[in-house]
């Protein structure tokens, strides 16, 4: 993917300025590593009439690839091809946007030590994307760029120029002038539209995005038209930052209005003195639910099928009401860490007679888990493949057969509110698959069915009104034994 910035001079001021404010001599082909690849600036022209300076970004996709992890094994089956099968070498997008900021950073700030009255200067430029993802269409180009001074010329590139019956593609080939912008202006511009163009970015975005969009738009950001859709898509469409940086956008334009200053504008309330009250971590609300559901069974022996390191058996040991407390994992690691969590070692005689942990594996049948007053599976169904699940289900509902089981797992509906998680990742990168609640309540319903058991459902963590809980929790309860026989 490249770019050119192409501008003309006069014998008093020569196009070759254009070298001292971008810090790059015209006379040299330079190379930059980036955190995707290598950028190159070349100047493809430098005489006193007209200069192009131009950035050339080769994408390592491998290196693209590995900073992309964390899809885990639940998202789209062709997304392991589209690591690899992209636009990213070719069309301009927040990959550009890094390198411009990257390579160009003095500039950008409007920093010049060698000539310093060169930055504030307007000068003519013409600035030409050949490949540029425009969601939205020449229109959506022109009204991004149009109200900033530049003169748009967005050209729909065809999907293929053999077959003019299939339309146009979504890449527009961009051409921007100008006479009135400065350097410092013109980049500053591109490195916040070029992404919002693509709708994508394609490193984390964190709330220190929110400062960034702010520093970079400064001076027309606040009064743009398009504002809002700029904003929303530069931060990814995470609605806290976009409802953050518009109070603070409009903080600007209030201070703006009023010729004063934003400190002076945002005083009507002194600097809180008082640390808020944090939320309940969702796994805590987890164990919560569980000891809540454990006591309403009336269950004194207790297994925790998958207990991993052991934070569940230690809420458990708090309440003399469990006399009995078994930890079960596959892994001998997990087992060790869970051990030093609750101090088995320097554990009082009466206490350590409450809790037990062994290796065993929920795909076979095992006696040692036979004979208890509940089980618990706590997020553990869905670190399975889905053909072994028959397996577990068998182990317990089947040859264990407490009289209370409890399982846990992730909503897949309620991932869209978790900012921290891209679209279409997992919540963790060894789940095999995420239930959405209808999936979960026909799994649950099913098992119930088969071995004899009735079965209810129980939201942990607040009950969005659209997409449910973060987490799921069904108890099963085993019906008569007459019924269950005959189940």
């Amino acid at each position: 993917m490249f770019l050119t910035i192409t501008t003309t001079g006069t014998p008093e001021r020569p196009a070759t300025d254009l070298g001292y404010l971008l810090h790059k001599h015209p006379d040299k082909a330079q190379a930059f590593s980036t955190s995707y690849g290598t950028a190159h600036v070349l100047y493809p022209e430098a005489e006193a009439q007209r200069c192009t300076a131009a950035l050339l970004l080769e994408v390592d996709a491998v290196a693209l690839v590995r900073r992309g992890k964390g899809k885990g094994r639940g998202g789209a089956p062709d997304a392991a091809l589209a690591q690899y099968v992209n636009d990213r070498p070719y069309a301009a997008s927040s990959l550009l946007a890094v390198a411009l900021s990257s390579v160009f950073s003095s500039a950008m700030k409007g920093v010049c030590n060698a000539r310093p009255e060169l930055p504030g200067q307007a000068r003519p430029l013409r600035v030409e994307v050949p490949a540029l993802p425009a969601r939205g269409g020449p229109d959506l180009v022109r009204k991004l760029f149009e109200p900033l001074g530049w003169t748009v010329t967005a050209a729909p590139v065809p999907l293929d120029t053999r077959f003019p019956d299939w339309g146009d593609s979504r890449y527009v080939s961009l051409v921007l002038e100008s006479d009135a912008l400065t350097l410092a202006e013109a980049l500053r511009h591109l490195y916040v539209l070029l992404p919002v163009l693509d709708d994508a970015k394609h490193y984390w975005v964190a709330p220190d995005e929110v400062d960034k969009l702010l520093r970079v738009g400064e001076g027309w950001l606040p009064g743009h038209p398009e504002q809002r859709l700029i904003t929303s898509r530069y931060l990814s469409r995470r609605w806290s930052l976009t409802r953050q940086a518009a109070e603070r956008l409009e903080l600007v334009r209030l201070a703006e209005t009023d010729d004063s200053e934003v400190e002076e504008i945002d005083n009507a309330v002194e600097a809180e003195t008082e640390t808020e009250e944090k939320p309940t971590p969702l796994a805590v609300q987890r164990r919560e639910a569980i000891v809540t559901a454990l006591r309403q069974s009336g269950a004194a022996r207790v297994l925790d099928l998958g207990c991993g390191q052991g934070q569940l058996v230690q809420t458990l040991l708090k309440d003399p009401a469990f006399t009995e407390i078994v930890g079960v994992d596959v892994s001998m690691r997990a087992l060790t860490i869970a051990s030093r969590r609750l101090k088995l070692d320097r554990m009082g005689e009466r206490q350590a007679s409450r809790v037990r942990l062994f290796q065993g594996s929920l795909a076979y049948t095992d006696v040692r888990l036979k004979g208890y007053d509940a089980a618990v599976l706590s997020e553990v169904i869905e670190h399975l493949d889905l053909p072994r699940l028959p397996a577990l289900e068998y182990a317990v509902f089947g040859s264990a057969r407490p009289r209370t089981v409890l399982v846990t797992t992730p909503n897949v509906e309620y991932n869209v509110r978790w900012e921290s998680l891209p679209a279409g990742h997992v919540r963790h990168g060894d789940h095999r698959f995420e239930w959405t609640r209808a999936e979960f309540r026909a799994w649950a319903e099913a098992v119930a069915e088969r071995h004899g058991y009735g079965v209810g459902f129980v939201a942990v963590g607040p009950d969005d009104p659209e997409v449910g809980p973060p987490t799921q929790m069904a108890v099963f309860t085993m019906t008569s034994p007459k019924e269950a026989k005959a189940a």
